[in-house]
């Protein structure tokens, strides 16, 4: 469904009728990179656990007086959270974590709406027929997981333990991702065809432009779930230098695999969790190499050497995120660099599939 290609314009290829739907995903698009982003600042700030019920309907509204703000707090005392590491917060600091939590949802809340409203309008005056009907009611549908999901990742956070499982973070964080992803293929298949485009079909003289292509977007999705472990594990505030970690550049084995079963070190030893990030990280930015160097002669040459400057900037966001300790500021552009690499791989995929 995401990754599809583009959508027949030949009824009105010169107007773009298609051209509100278009600009309303993208739209839609730059409200999950902002959710995304506020999701790593409630993450960073701490505060996902303030709320400690999902209402769906009656969360919309804040407390609206003294009485309710110390009812809201009385609720999050109850968690482990609060008495093995918040115990004696005043209501005022725990205003602060509950606002960025509310604002999270109340924004997931708003791109509900803004995606709906809209799909219904196009609906009725008839710009979404056919095959795109239904691609756009999957994302509404991914949209509602995404709701559930995150509650079921709060969920984690509220017994028998003192912040979210890594687990369900880094689930959180990719669904949003292939949401974004979705969303981001659907709106550039809309795009009406050039006269100096490739007809599609025809190829663009790279045999493995297309697998590279897949893989690029296949390892930067990996590496976001492994962002979502690094975060969950707080694992970029344990081994803070770069290119080694304590003194390595690959740790010993003994290390890496020191839990039974071994693959549980893949998901909660925090050195082999970084470590894997790190490693998929110079992935990344190999193949991005690999796919400008395949593509360099021809028309996507462009695009793709545009992709490993993206990948290169969005590394050194991660060097300066370790070696700083995870500062709000660098690691949320961080975050941030993670939504723009994911999209520029997103559409180089779309683009050379449509030609090939």
């Amino acid at each position: 469904m995401a990754l599809s290609g583009t959508v027949d314009l030949s009824a009105a290829p010169a107007t773009d009728r298609l051209r509100p739907v278009r600009l309303w995903l993208y739209a839609v698009a730059a409200l999950i990179v902002l959710m995304v982003v506020v999701g790593g600042a409630t993450r960073l700030t701490e505060s996902g656990l303030s709320i400690t019920e999902w209402k769906p309907v009656a969360g919309t509204l804040p407390p609206l007086s003294e009485a309710a703000w110390q009812a809201e707090f009385e609720k999050y005392q109850q968690i482990p959270q609060y008495q093995q590491i918040n115990r004696g917060m005043s209501l005022a600091e725990f205003r602060t974590i509950f606002w960025w939590e509310w604002g999270h949802r109340l924004l997931g809340r708003l791109i509900g709406f803004v995606f709906l409203l809209p799909f219904l309008y196009f609906l009725w005056r008839g710009l979404v027929t056919g095959p795109l009907r239904w691609k756009l009611g999957g994302l509404f549908l991914l949209g509602g997981l995404q709701g559930a999901v995150g509650w079921w990742m709060v969920a984690s956070g509220l017994v028998g333990r003192v912040d979210v499982s890594q687990y369900r973070l880094a689930t959180h964080l990719t669904l949003a991702c292939l949401i974004l992803a979705a969303t981001m293929a659907v709106a550039d298949g809309l795009r009406p065809a050039r006269t100096d485009q490739p007809t599609p079909g025809a190829r663009a003289g790279v045999p493995l432009a297309v697998p590279l292509a897949w893989a690029l977007f296949a390892v930067v999705l990996l590496q976001i779930f492994l962002g979502g472990l690094v975060a969950g594990l707080d694992a970029g505030l344990t081994y803070t230098t770069w290119p080694l970690m304590d003194g390595h550049f690959i740790p010993p084995v003994e290390n890496l695999l020191v839990q039974q079963p071994a693959w549980r070190n893949l998901f909660e030893n925090v050195l082999t969790v970084q470590f894997n990030h790190r490693m998929t990280a110079y992935t990344v930015l190999a193949l991005a190499v690999v796919n400008w160097l395949a593509l360099r002669a021809s028309p996507a040459g462009g695009r793709a050497a545009l992709l490993v400057g993206l990948v290169a900037a969005q590394a050194l966001l991660g060097i300066l995120t370790l070696i700083h300790q995870v500062p709000i500021d660098i690691a949320l552009a961080h975050q941030f660099g993670a939504t723009i690499v994911l999209i520029g791989v997103t559409l180089h995929l779309r683009r050379v599939r449509a030609q090939g």
